[in-house]
């Protein structure tokens, strides 16, 4: 076969192909246009394919190069016909067709974790309080995260083996080396860079994640949640902190909650308590308490002559647990969708 014949015959078929494709009124026309051209067994397309064959082999580089051609306008045509039905309502003849008369599927929808949803509501809750939220980075220098709190470098909370350092930090029993990094073990940071860059009075709580090389066990985890409140002013004492654990109890747990405080010791609380609260019928231990150590006022440049303060912290898993009455913490972290779609 001649090659001039052959291009023809290839133009003549592309030319019908876009005539036919254009006229379909429906998706049922078009599939029957799409069998006649493009067909795998017995298409026009196939057909002139078989023609290649018969071509002379000096001309067979360009008869296979124009036999692609029509094919991809073949095959374009084709897609703009189906884009011009699916515009009026059908769906494309390779896509799904759409039943308006079978039922619908409702979505699966999430929701947030509990422990996001107990921090959202901390957070609703102590607003209600006039506290506000404020946040800070989790890797620490030793500035903030022990010195600053009445920390100092012998105590056994910076020993190397109950932190998360990342970069190089004292040597226990020995003289500070290059100052370093650290997970912070506390959310008391945030406290601290608040009251570095704000004049008394300060009225805050700092949520967020701390860490632990705890072993995971019912009550402990290495990554955990703390929310801690701060509140210094003129006058602050502590019944007023007692005033204020209360009025948060209570309004988390929704029931009468009584309080009781129990001596302790704290670097940068003086005094220092254990917080207890009595709920359904037992005494439960909820964080850690105090008067701000004037020292910790030093350190950021307040006069504890002039101020006072108290602050409190507390575990925010152990608290969702206790209301939800979760008996293992480590529940939270399993993302087994059975437990977490209780919340």
């Amino acid at each position: 076969m001649a090659l001039a014949q052959f291009l023809c015959e290839l133009d003549q078929l592309g030319r019908e192909a876009q005539a036919v494709f254009t006229a379909a009124s429906d998706i049922e026309a078009l599939e029957a246009a799409r069998i006649q051209f493009l067909g795998m067994k017995a298409g026009l397309l196939k057909a002139a394919q078989k023609g290649l064959g018969l071509v002379d082999k000096a001309d067979k580089p360009s008869a296979g190069q124009r036999f692609n051609q029509v094919k991809q306008q073949i095959e374009a045509d084709l897609q703009e016909a189906q884009a011009r039905l699916a515009g009026n309502g059908s769906a494309p003849v390779d896509g799904p067709r759409f039943d308006p008369t079978v039922p619908g599927e409702a979505p699966r929808l999430g929701h947030l974790h509990p422990i996001t949803q107990t921090i959202e509501e901390l957070k609703d809750l102590m607003g209600r309080l006039g506290f506000t939220a404020v946040e800070g980075p989790e890797v620490e220098d030793e500035w903030h995260n022990f010195e600053a709190l009445n920390i100092p470098l012998e105590h056994p909370a910076r020993n190397p083996l109950d932190n998360f350092y990342l970069a190089t930090a004292q040597r226990l029993g020995g003289a500070a080396d290059e100052k370093g990094l650290l997970l912070r073990s506390q959310t008391s940071t945030v406290q601290i860079r608040v009251m570095e860059t704000t004049p008394p009075p300060v009225r805050i709580i700092s949520l967020g994640r701390v860490y632990r090389p705890d072993d995971a066990d019912a009550t402990h985890y290495p990554m955990f949640h703390q929310i801690e409140g701060l509140l210094v002013d003129r006058g602050i004492t502590m019944a007023d902190l007692k005033s204020v654990l209360r009025l948060f109890a209570k309004s988390f747990f929704q029931d009468d909650v009584h309080i009781r405080f129990r001596p302790s010791f704290f670097p940068f609380t003086e005094p220092s308590v254990e917080v207890d609260m009595s709920w359904q019928g037992r005494w439960i231990e909820m964080g850690g308490a105090g008067m701000v150590d004037p020292n910790v006022f030093r350190a950021v440049g307040y006069d504890p002559e002039e101020f006072t303060g108290f602050a409190f912290g507390l575990g925010i898993e152990r608290v969702c647990a206790r209301r939800h009455n979760v008996t293992d913490i480590r529940e939270f972290y399993k993302n087994d969708v059975r437990f977490l779609q209780q919340f």
